[in-house]
């Protein structure tokens, strides 16, 4: 093959014993208004099958049907993620047909097909508008979804602790640093330096200690 090269979003084409072959994506057709009229390929569809379509030199000359094994972790992640009241939803380039059908088997709330990659932005931009909507950049070394679950709940976790040390630190001090200055010193109550200085060092090593009790969480 020679001049190999992508369609972005759409497929790919190149030159194969002197013929423009291309490989290309139902959207690739439409924007050329080249007509598809085979019934066969819309049940194929249905079935969550991706069909890419073969054109020799302009013309359309055949089809081929890519399926997409859906991982069996890819529910457990999804109902994991609404168990904690997270609203899952799908972009894809692919056809709207074959995003129902992955839809469907893993139970999304919904999902946004024949998206292209130069277009997801602003679809999650659209998605953001609706309401608040936070993002952030994750990559998945493992290529399994449940990772997802994992990050969310550590991520929850660690705002947790987060807010428990910052309350139990201004809790200390709300009521270490009068005692320090003698507001109840009429009534016998008096923190020296000497037991503010210990008190202050438990209150460290606590915070200490709550924040390692994440390494527990599995």
């Amino acid at each position: 093959m020679d001049g190999f090269q992508s369609i972005t979003g759409k497929g790919a084409e190149g030159r194969v014993e002197g013929k423009d072959i291309k490989v290309i994506s139902p959207g690739y057709l439409r924007d050329k208004n080249i007509a598809l009229s085979d019934p066969r390929v819309e049940p194929v569809q249905a079935q969550g099958k991706t069909v890419v379509f073969i054109l020799v030199d302009g013309k359309l000359q055949g089809a081929m049907a890519l399926a997409d094994i859906v991982r069996p972790e890819a529910k457990q992640a999804i109902d994991a993620l609404k168990a904690l009241d997270i609203r899952c939803m799908m972009l894809t380039g692919d056809n709207k047909a074959t995003a129902k059908w992955v839809s469907d088997q893993v139970g999304l709330d919904e999902y946004f097909a024949e998206v292209l990659p130069k277009d997801k932005a602003a679809k999650v931009k659209e998605v953001q508008s609706r309401g608040v909507f936070e993002t952030a950049d994750v990559i998945l070394v493992r290529s399994n979804p449940l990772d997802v679950v994992a990050i969310v709940r550590l991520s929850r976790a660690t705002y947790r602790k987060m807010v428990q040390n910052l309350l139990w630190a201004t809790g200390y001090n709300v009521v270490a640093l009068p005692l320090a200055a003698g507001a109840l010193s009429a009534w016998g109550v008096l923190l020296t330096p000497a037991m503010g200085a210990v008190f202050m060092s438990a209150s460290t090593v606590i915070v200490a200690i709550n924040a390692r009790l994440l390494r527990l969480k599995k």
